[in-house]
């Protein structure tokens, strides 16, 4: 990291933190958006990281994560520099929508143009300003609407590095997740920036056990790359598994939902995961698992209509002691389960 830092024409010396408001646009009532971001140089030369949240305007338990991150104390002793964007899209935390006023999904708009939709300035904006200026990233995220996903990495776990990162991050699961084009981790990879992405807990809400789990996860990613010490913990590690595939059991019926398998559970194939019944209260079709896994996100609503997704099941050599693993972070986070 050298001396000369800057992000939106604002230099940033060592030892300096300083919040920004780099402005979007405006509403049509006239009404200025700004783009937050915290960032905190260290005195002395390391890495430099960004952590973002809320790409997608529903998904807020990373806006708590990086709140409870800039307000800490652990970072005071940081070595290199931390970017922090707690609410990327503005707009649609605004609507409590995924999408931006454009109807636009903005995490598939990078590296976006200055002169593009709205969702491609954005996108742009932040990839200017804060993606391309670092070495490593983390990407915040939660399960869609009325879905919920089980604390996860997904990364390119082929690279040796983005690997050793996700297993310090310390959840039970690492999906190997390929590139999509469109995507700020595929833009931040194009240019050979490191991302981790995090996905847990459910759009709309804020889920405890997600958030401690993603604040802590950040620290320990900053203290395997150097950015932070290493403190003495008597907790017992999570060591994490890797699914390299993942498939979604669909309904083939529609009704009402009786889940019998929840968030973390070992599935067997063949297995009943949910009852469907109609008005009445018959039976009329059982969702079974086509494989062995771990359900690692599951649809909440408990409405169904034919082809929908309900649950998530990750593959995995030992999903047994996958388990035990995620009883493991819900002691080491005080959460019950």
């Amino acid at each position: 990291m050298s001396n000369g830092f800057s992000i939106a024409g604002k230099n940033i010396a060592k030892g300096e933190t300083l919040k920004l408001e780099i402005p979007i646009g405006k509403l049509y009532t006239d009404t200025s958006m700004n783009l937050p971001v915290f960032i905190k140089r260290g005195k002395r030369d390391g890495p430099t990281i960004f952590i973002t949240a809320a790409i997608h305007g529903d998904e807020l338990n990373g806006i708590e994560i990086i709140s409870r991150l800039i307000n800490s104390k652990r970072i005071d002793a940081l070595k290199g520099t931390l970017i922090a964007v707690p609410l990327v899209n503005a707009y649609g935390v605004l609507n409590q929508s995924r999408y931006l006023p454009d109807r636009r999904d903005l995490n598939r708009c990078f590296p976006g143009f200055k002169k593009g939709s709205l969702a491609s300035r954005l996108a742009n904006l932040l990839q200017t300003e804060v993606i391309s200026k670092c070495q490593y990233g983390i990407d915040l995220h939660t399960g869609a609407a009325h879905r919920s996903n089980l604390p996860q990495i997904r990364a390119s776990l082929d690279d040796e590095e983005t690997l050793s990162l996700a297993k310090a991050f310390g959840v039970p699961v690492l999906l190997n997740s390929e590139l999509r084009e469109g995507s700020l981790r595929h833009a931040a990879s194009e240019q050979g920036i490191k991302v981790l992405l995090y996905e847990a807990g459910e759009a709309l809400r804020f889920d405890e056990l997600s958030i401690r789990a993603g604040y802590r996860g950040i620290i320990n990613v900053m203290v395997e790359l150097g950015m932070l010490r290493k403190r003495k913990s008597a907790k017992t590690t999570v060591e994490p598994f890797v699914a390299k595939d993942s498939v979604w059991m669909r309904s083939t019926n529609s009704g009402f939902v009786i889940n019998k398998k929840q968030l973390g559970d070992f599935v067997e194939k063949g297995q009943t995961l949910a009852y469907i019944k109609d008005p009445f209260g018959e039976v009329i079709d059982r969702v079974k698992a086509k494989v062995d896994g771990i359900i690692i996100g599951q649809q909440n609503i408990p409405l169904i209509h034919e082809g929908e997704a309900i649950f998530h099941i990750g593959f995995f050599k030992k999903p047994d002691e996958v388990s035990e693993n995620i009883e493991l972070l819900q002691d080491n986070l005080n959460i019950e389960g």
